[in-house]
Protein backbone atom coordinates (compact mmCIF):
# COMPACT_ATOMS: atom_id res chain seq x y z
CA UNK A 1 0.00 0.00 0.00
CA UNK A 2 1.20 3.29 -0.90
CA UNK A 3 1.96 6.48 1.20
CA UNK A 4 3.47 9.43 1.31
CA UNK A 5 2.60 12.87 -0.86
CA UNK A 6 0.43 12.23 -3.86
CA UNK A 7 0.15 14.56 -6.54
CA UNK A 8 -3.11 14.47 -8.60
CA UNK A 9 -4.39 16.43 -11.43
CA UNK A 10 -8.44 17.77 -11.13
CA UNK A 11 -10.74 15.19 -12.27
CA UNK A 12 -14.44 15.13 -13.25
CA UNK A 13 -15.66 12.24 -10.88
CA UNK A 14 -12.61 10.40 -10.80
CA UNK A 15 -12.11 7.02 -11.30
CA UNK A 16 -11.92 4.21 -9.04
CA UNK A 17 -7.54 4.64 -9.60
CA UNK A 18 -7.69 7.74 -8.68
CA UNK A 19 -9.88 7.69 -5.36
CA UNK A 20 -7.35 5.04 -4.58
CA UNK A 21 -4.69 7.29 -4.33
CA UNK A 22 -6.86 9.17 -1.62
CA UNK A 23 -7.65 6.29 0.22
CA UNK A 24 -3.62 5.34 0.56
CA UNK A 25 -1.82 8.64 1.32
CA UNK A 26 -0.53 10.96 3.65
CA UNK A 27 -1.27 13.84 1.91
CA UNK A 28 -2.95 14.67 -1.86
CA UNK A 29 -2.52 17.57 -3.47
CA UNK A 30 -3.87 18.60 -6.76
CA UNK A 31 -2.74 20.24 -9.57
CA UNK A 32 -3.87 24.06 -10.26
CA UNK A 33 -0.97 25.34 -12.09
CA UNK A 34 -0.54 22.91 -15.29
CA UNK A 35 -1.58 24.09 -18.58
CA UNK A 36 -5.10 22.71 -19.34
CA UNK A 37 -4.88 18.83 -21.13
CA UNK A 38 -8.09 18.18 -23.66
CA UNK A 39 -9.24 14.79 -23.43
CA UNK A 40 -8.26 13.69 -20.41
CA UNK A 41 -10.13 12.99 -17.38
CA UNK A 42 -10.29 16.52 -16.23
CA UNK A 43 -13.17 17.19 -17.75
CA UNK A 44 -14.64 13.89 -18.56
CA UNK A 45 -15.88 10.71 -16.46
CA UNK A 46 -16.61 7.18 -17.82
CA UNK A 47 -19.97 5.16 -16.79
CA UNK A 48 -21.57 1.49 -17.56
CA UNK A 49 -24.70 2.21 -19.40
CA UNK A 50 -27.34 -0.08 -20.79
CA UNK A 51 -25.62 0.37 -23.91
CA UNK A 52 -21.86 0.04 -22.45
CA UNK A 53 -19.16 2.41 -21.46
CA UNK A 54 -20.14 6.03 -21.96
CA UNK A 55 -17.60 8.80 -21.64
CA UNK A 56 -19.72 12.13 -20.29
CA UNK A 57 -17.88 15.62 -20.60
CA UNK A 58 -18.43 18.98 -19.61
CA UNK A 59 -17.60 21.82 -22.13
CA UNK A 60 -15.31 24.05 -21.55
CA UNK A 61 -15.02 28.08 -23.26
CA UNK A 62 -12.31 27.87 -25.93
CA UNK A 63 -9.30 30.31 -25.28
CA UNK A 64 -7.78 32.55 -27.40
CA UNK A 65 -4.28 31.92 -26.44
CA UNK A 66 -2.84 28.05 -26.79
CA UNK A 67 -2.07 27.70 -23.09
CA UNK A 68 -4.49 28.19 -20.10
CA UNK A 69 -4.08 27.18 -16.68
CA UNK A 70 -6.47 24.74 -15.09
CA UNK A 71 -7.27 26.59 -12.64
CA UNK A 72 -8.62 29.34 -15.17
CA UNK A 73 -10.59 27.21 -16.92
CA UNK A 74 -14.14 28.15 -17.40
CA UNK A 75 -17.09 25.38 -18.31
CA UNK A 76 -19.43 26.03 -21.10
CA UNK A 77 -22.97 26.37 -20.64
CA UNK A 78 -24.15 26.78 -24.29
CA UNK A 79 -24.95 23.39 -23.93
CA UNK A 80 -27.65 21.92 -21.11
CA UNK A 81 -24.35 19.31 -20.35
CA UNK A 82 -25.82 19.23 -16.77
CA UNK A 83 -29.29 17.73 -17.57
CA UNK A 84 -27.75 15.88 -20.06
CA UNK A 85 -25.18 13.64 -17.26
CA UNK A 86 -27.57 13.69 -14.83
CA UNK A 87 -30.27 12.00 -17.02
CA UNK A 88 -27.58 9.26 -17.89
CA UNK A 89 -26.40 8.99 -14.47
CA UNK A 90 -30.05 8.12 -13.79
CA UNK A 91 -30.39 6.02 -17.00
CA UNK A 92 -27.53 3.95 -15.46
CA UNK A 93 -27.73 3.53 -12.16
CA UNK A 94 -31.54 4.44 -11.42
CA UNK A 95 -32.14 0.31 -10.95
CA UNK A 96 -28.36 0.17 -8.45
CA UNK A 97 -28.72 -0.52 -4.99
CA UNK A 98 -27.87 2.76 -3.95
CA UNK A 99 -28.68 5.30 -6.68
CA UNK A 100 -31.54 6.68 -4.31
CA UNK A 101 -29.29 6.47 -1.87
CA UNK A 102 -27.08 8.95 -2.80
CA UNK A 103 -28.60 11.04 -5.41
CA UNK A 104 -29.66 13.85 -3.23
CA UNK A 105 -26.13 14.52 -2.38
CA UNK A 106 -24.95 14.75 -6.02
CA UNK A 107 -27.93 16.43 -7.41
CA UNK A 108 -27.56 19.75 -6.32
CA UNK A 109 -24.59 19.64 -8.59
CA UNK A 110 -25.86 19.84 -11.51
CA UNK A 111 -28.47 22.57 -10.62
CA UNK A 112 -25.85 25.29 -9.94
CA UNK A 113 -23.70 26.97 -12.19
CA UNK A 114 -20.12 26.73 -11.22
CA UNK A 115 -18.20 29.28 -13.07
CA UNK A 116 -14.70 27.29 -12.84
CA UNK A 117 -13.83 24.16 -13.86
CA UNK A 118 -11.18 23.67 -11.28
CA UNK A 119 -13.69 24.81 -8.22
CA UNK A 120 -16.58 22.37 -9.58
CA UNK A 121 -14.00 19.63 -9.43
CA UNK A 122 -12.73 20.18 -6.36
CA UNK A 123 -15.77 20.31 -4.64
CA UNK A 124 -17.37 17.95 -6.12
CA UNK A 125 -14.18 15.45 -5.49
CA UNK A 126 -15.04 16.82 -1.50
CA UNK A 127 -18.33 15.63 -1.82
CA UNK A 128 -17.55 12.34 -2.96
CA UNK A 129 -14.42 11.68 -0.10
CA UNK A 130 -17.01 11.99 2.18
CA UNK A 131 -19.63 9.84 0.83
CA UNK A 132 -16.79 7.54 1.03
CA UNK A 133 -16.01 8.34 4.39
CA UNK A 134 -12.26 8.98 3.79
CA UNK A 135 -10.91 11.46 5.73
CA UNK A 136 -7.95 13.41 4.29
CA UNK A 137 -7.05 16.79 3.73
CA UNK A 138 -6.41 18.00 0.30
CA UNK A 139 -3.62 20.81 -0.46
CA UNK A 140 -2.92 22.81 -3.76
CA UNK A 141 -0.16 23.23 -5.50
CA UNK A 142 1.05 27.01 -5.86
CA UNK A 143 3.40 26.73 -8.82
CA UNK A 144 4.04 23.99 -11.41
CA UNK A 145 7.08 21.71 -11.27
CA UNK A 146 8.10 18.30 -11.55
CA UNK A 147 8.44 16.87 -8.35
CA UNK A 148 10.73 13.97 -7.21
CA UNK A 149 12.28 12.13 -4.09
CA UNK A 150 11.03 9.10 -1.68
CA UNK A 151 7.79 8.80 -0.93
CA UNK A 152 6.73 11.26 -3.10
CA UNK A 153 4.26 10.43 -5.97
CA UNK A 154 3.18 11.84 -9.22
CA UNK A 155 -0.06 11.25 -11.49
CA UNK A 156 -1.03 13.88 -12.70
CA UNK A 157 -0.66 12.73 -16.33
CA UNK A 158 -0.34 9.14 -15.60
CA UNK A 159 -4.20 8.66 -15.03
CA UNK A 160 -6.15 8.75 -18.04
CA UNK A 161 -8.83 7.90 -20.77
CA UNK A 162 -6.16 7.43 -23.51
CA UNK A 163 -4.14 3.58 -23.09
CA UNK A 164 -1.19 5.18 -24.71
CA UNK A 165 -0.90 7.77 -22.30
CA UNK A 166 -1.64 5.63 -19.15
CA UNK A 167 1.05 4.60 -17.03
CA UNK A 168 1.37 1.25 -15.28
CA UNK A 169 0.82 1.54 -11.94
CA UNK A 170 1.94 -1.27 -9.40
CA UNK A 171 0.12 0.39 -6.43
CA UNK A 172 -2.98 -0.40 -8.05
CA UNK A 173 -4.93 -3.30 -8.90
CA UNK A 174 -8.78 -3.40 -10.19
CA UNK A 175 -11.00 -5.34 -8.42
CA UNK A 176 -14.43 -6.91 -9.26
CA UNK A 177 -17.34 -5.80 -7.16
CA UNK A 178 -21.70 -5.87 -8.52
CA UNK A 179 -22.28 -3.83 -11.15
CA UNK A 180 -25.72 -3.30 -12.54
CA UNK A 181 -24.59 -4.40 -16.21
CA UNK A 182 -22.23 -6.86 -15.73
CA UNK A 183 -24.74 -9.81 -17.02
CA UNK A 184 -24.45 -8.00 -20.16
CA UNK A 185 -21.06 -6.71 -21.02
CA UNK A 186 -18.79 -8.52 -18.26
CA UNK A 187 -17.17 -6.74 -14.90
CA UNK A 188 -15.54 -3.27 -16.64
CA UNK A 189 -13.28 -1.92 -14.38
CA UNK A 190 -11.86 1.58 -13.52
CA UNK A 191 -14.75 3.29 -14.00
CA UNK A 192 -16.02 6.41 -12.52
CA UNK A 193 -16.19 6.16 -8.71
CA UNK A 194 -19.76 6.79 -8.70
CA UNK A 195 -19.93 3.26 -10.80
CA UNK A 196 -18.69 2.11 -7.36
CA UNK A 197 -20.50 4.43 -5.06
CA UNK A 198 -24.17 3.56 -6.43
CA UNK A 199 -23.68 -0.30 -7.00
CA UNK A 200 -21.65 -1.01 -3.46
CA UNK A 201 -22.71 1.88 -1.69
CA UNK A 202 -21.79 1.95 1.74
CA UNK A 203 -19.32 -0.99 1.32
CA UNK A 204 -17.54 1.33 -1.65
CA UNK A 205 -14.40 2.11 1.18
CA UNK A 206 -13.83 -1.27 1.57
CA UNK A 207 -13.88 -2.26 -2.21
CA UNK A 208 -11.84 0.67 -3.15
CA UNK A 209 -9.12 -0.37 -0.16
CA UNK A 210 -8.93 -4.00 -2.05
CA UNK A 211 -7.55 -2.53 -4.95
CA UNK A 212 -4.43 -1.07 -2.63
CA UNK A 213 -1.42 -3.02 -3.44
Amino acid sequence: MQAGEVFLSTAYFGNIQYFSKFAAAEKVYIEQYENYTKQSFRNRCEILTANGRLSLVIPVERNAGNKIAIRDVRISYVQDWQNAHWHAFAAAYNSSPFFGYYCDDLKPFFEQKEKFLFDFNTKLTIRILELLNISIQIFFTCEYKIFDGDFVFDYRDSISPKARLAKEDITFAPQKYYQVFAQKFGFTPNLSIIDLLFNEGTNAKDELAKCLK
